[in-house]
């Protein structure tokens, strides 16, 4: 598992590759404990290079939703693959995350 972060027009891009699982989440939310300590009001998680997700991945998702969400801060995510976006439908997070089909769409979506 590998992960970046790059500005891209005043939106904090988040990228993973690999699997997001129960020993991949730590590292994840190490990471995006310093974008919520910047207090990055736009922040993108881009799974385009993400092949899995498990339980403890959502959950770190949801909670870094929530903390953006303390400061004012948005989160969206991107490019998730037909399985990934059906993992979210199925747990019904489609409905709590703000998902565009592709970075650059999600980037523009920021008001």
């Amino acid at each position: 598992m590998q992960m970046k972060i790059e500005e891209k027009d005043d939106v904090t891009v988040c990228y993973v590759s690999g699997e997001i699982d129960i020993n991949s989440a730590p590292q994840i939310k190490k990471m995006l404990d310093k974008v919520i300590g910047a207090k990055k009001k736009k922040v993108l998680f881009s799974f385009k290079d993400v092949s899995y997700i498990d339980s403890s991945g959502l959950a770190t998702l949801v909670e870094l939703l929530k903390n953006i969400k303390v400061y004012g801060g948005k989160l969206k995510l991107s490019n998730l693959s037909p399985k990934i976006k059906g993992l979210f439908e199925m747990t019904r997070l489609e409905k709590l995350f703000d998902i565009s089909q592709d970075e650059k769409d999600a980037v523009s979506s920021f008001a």
